[in-house]
């Protein structure tokens, strides 16, 4: 039985047991339905042998090659990770446009007794709904950013008020990325897979509840923050975290301390910035990486860099700060302060 969705919510409020996808292996990486768990009926090589087949020699054996695959993966999911499930359980099946594979999977499943759906339209209808939600439609949520300088431990206050159970979206997470230049944690994920994690989280989150954001520029590595949520965090109120910056260096120091074990990658890092900072800045830097003074590099960046550039672009933006924090350390206390005293911020505007 197929299902037509309206709505990115519908599909996530749908209340069925399992999302399942039945695409290749390389198209679910791409990207998928937050929460789905990848059962393809075709790997990456069978799929471009079907491919291939079809365009070249005979949609009929393409189509019949096709489903021997189909049936015999589905089969291999029937009798191992689907044996756990009882009578009861209810599956919603896509592929990427609704047709032969998820059609496939979800006949099978119903003949066994199983109340299986499939997404009309499939991965390319549930896109244009991620579409909707994030390029067309405004942000219909209260949106606040948590502001203030390099070493503020903005990232980690993130993390803290949401453990407290307040509404929070971590970008930089979601983007692999800490959002600076020295920021890289990894591969990214793709611009896809970025957009469906954050319409995801939006459309579960209470909207009579404000959400608090890390602010951030529009790209985060190499991932840009979609339209409708950009415009809505530019407009959004500031809450802003201050701390001296002796105190910003040695939490700045602690939490790259992966980063300061390749000083060749530091270097490399930092070649760019010649351009902007001037050669004796840079040179200043490379000191300081020789020496191992972690501390004196993170202090020199901010000071010499960081702090300059969020002047600037707050300068640029015109950034209203609706209140302001101020920590005099970055210690396991003094986080707990500043998230009490976040917490009491954010209850003046519920």
């Amino acid at each position: 039985m197929e299902r037509i969705y309206t709505s990115l919510q519908s599909i996530l409020d749908s209340g069925f047991d399992t999302i399942i996808d039945v695409r290749s292996p390389s198209e679910f990486a791409l990207d998928h339905i937050a929460g789905a768990i990848n059962l393809p009926v075709l790997s990456d090589l069978e799929r471009a042998e079907v491919g291939t087949i079809y365009t070249q020699d005979s949609r009929f054996r393409a189509r019949k090659i096709g489903a021997a695959h189909i049936f015999t993966n589905t089969a291999a999911h029937v009798a191992g990770p689907l044996a756990q499930y009882d009578g009861s359980w209810r599956p919603l099946v896509y592929c990427w446009r609704g047709g032969q594979r998820s059609g496939s999977f979800g006949y099978l499943l119903e003949q066994i007794g199983w109340r299986a759906e499939v997404i009309q339209g499939g991965y390319r209808a549930y896109r244009a709904l991620v579409h909707d939600v994030l390029y067309s439609e405004p942000v219909s949520h209260r949106i606040v950013l948590l502001d203030g300088n390099t070493g503020t431990a903005k990232t980690e206050i993130l993390h803290r008020m949401a453990a407290l159970g307040h509404q929070v979206i971590d970008l930089e997470g979601l983007a692999g990325h800490r959002g600076s230049l020295l920021g890289g944690m990894g591969p990214q994920p793709s611009q896809k897979a970025f957009e469906s994690e954050i319409a995801g989280q939006l459309c579960r989150m209470d909207p009579n509840r404000p959400i608090l954001i890390e602010a951030e520029s529009s790209k985060i590595g190499e991932r840009l923050i979609p339209p409708m949520l950009w415009s809505a965090m530019r407009a959004a109120p500031r809450i802003e975290i201050t701390a001296p910056v002796a105190a910003r260096a040695v939490y700045l120091a602690r939490i790259y301390d992966d980063l300061w074990q390749d000083d060749l990658e530091l270097l490399r890092l930092l070649e760019p910035l010649h351009s902007i900072r001037g050669d004796a800045v840079v040179a200043r830097w490379r000191a300081k990486i020789a020496e191992a003074d972690k501390i004196g590099l993170a202090c020199s960046l901010m000071t010499d860099h960081y702090d300059l550039a969020y002047q600037k672009s707050r300068a640029v933006r015109g950034s209203k700060i609706m209140s302001s924090i101020h920590t005099d350390g970055l210690e396991d206390t003094d986080l707990t302060r500043v998230t009490d005293a976040l917490s009491e911020a954010l209850a003046k505007i519920q």
